[in-house]
């Protein structure tokens, strides 16, 4: 073999060694073999945007990528600025699978249960009434922050707390299939998301959600968990505000990574309500995975001063991954309120929230 000939056999080697060290574990998530036809395949799969991710969540912190020790993927690792100054937000926490919606775009969602006016715009309003107000919402959220595409969704309480304790003592009702296929069926023809509200009353998490994965593992379907009526020491709803642990939050996001994982789903948004320090105790061991976003949302109703206090006092200093915050067409309004938070508004709260959902 001559001497040309022996350097371009270790030149190929070398490149070839270079490749399988830096890529390979890159390609093994890129690629997704499956069997077809007696042959296998290889199905490129999506490839998740990390420098428009990282760049969103320091927008949406108010956080100059310009002040920060490190810059691009290596700043989320970074906990003070240039400045010397701590930061909470961003949280540095675990990189979402390719698909995800959070933060590429906002979800603007309408809430309630169609059996009841008083839950909620999903029920107060004729459906043909209730969609062209949600589009003229998401249009207005558009409008206010261009650099976010909205998603419009319909969070329809499913699993509903109740003052009577029914027949198991359970003091929860649960939805038939016919009103959660409904809300799955107007989700589908404005093209956006469900999300299924659970409130399990004296029931519990680990009891609920299973009976709701053949909607779950549709990828148009969303989750959201609400500890104000988790009623861990026997209380009936709305005598006292329930409570979850970070354990119960870490069991629904386990459970629907379990089914992204099982049916190849774009990962899962779990949206956790929270108005008080003790509805989410522990929230340091909540664990956002690749599968799951989880989002902490601010549920408190009152004047504009009060639901950016409780933001404040609430959401702000317990990070766990993304933020949103609620809005009610009636509460927000009682006296001494002279209005409803705005869109511009809301967008100036740190970090601005992510998902906006009106009751």
């Amino acid at each position: 073999m001559s001497k040309t000939i022996r350097w371009i056999s270790v030149g190929v080697a070398v490149l070839v060694g270079m490749y399988f060290f830096f890529f390979a574990d890159f390609s093994s998530f890129t690629y997704r073999s499956e069997a077809f036809g007696g042959h296998e395949r290889f199905i490129p799969l999506p490839v998740l945007n990390k420098a428009d991710y990282v760049a969103r969540l320091f927008a949406l912190a108010h956080v100059s990528t310009s002040t920060l020790v490190a810059s691009s993927e290596a700043a989320l690792d970074s906990t003070t600025t240039t400045l010397g100054a701590k930061r909470l937000w961003p949280v540095n926490t675990v990189y979402p699978n390719a698909g995800a919606i959070l933060p590429f775009k906002r979800i603007v969602a309408y809430y309630g249960n169609y059996y009841s006016t008083q839950m909620g715009v999903l029920g107060e309003y004729p459906t043909a009434q209730m969609l062209s107000m949600l589009a003229s919402t998401t249009a207005e959220w558009a409008a206010a922050d261009p650099s976010t595409p909205v998603i419009p969704a319909l969070e329809y309480i499913a699993v509903v707390a109740q003052g009577s304790p029914g027949s198991d003592h359970m003091y929860r009702l649960r939805m038939p299939d016919n009103q959660i296929e409904k809300t799955i069926q107007l989700a589908n023809q404005i093209h956006g998301l469900a999300i299924l509200d659970v409130q399990v009353g004296l029931s519990d998490l680990q009891k609920e959600l299973p009976l709701l994965e053949p909607y779950l593992r549709m990828s148009q379907v969303e989750l959201a968990i609400d500890p104000e009526f988790s009623m861990k020491y026997g209380n009936p709803p709305d005598s006292v505000i329930g409570t979850f642990d970070a354990s119960d939050i870490n069991y629904a996001a386990t459970y629907l990574a379990s089914i992204v994982d099982k049916y190849h789903l774009p990962p899962k948004v779990l949206i956790v309500d929270r108005f008080t320090e003790s509805m989410v105790t522990n929230y340091k061991n909540i664990r956002p995975l690749p599968e799951v976003e989880i989002v902490m949302n601010m549920d408190g109703w009152g004047s504009r001063r009060k639901k950016k206090g409780t933001y404040n006092a609430v959401i702000y200093p317990e990070p766990v991954q993304f933020t949103g915050i609620k809005l009610f067409y009636k509460n927000d309004l009682r006296p001494p309120s002279h209005g409803m938070l705005t869109p511009a508004e809301i967008l100036k709260l740190t970090p601005a929230p992510i998902y906006i959902q009106y009751q």
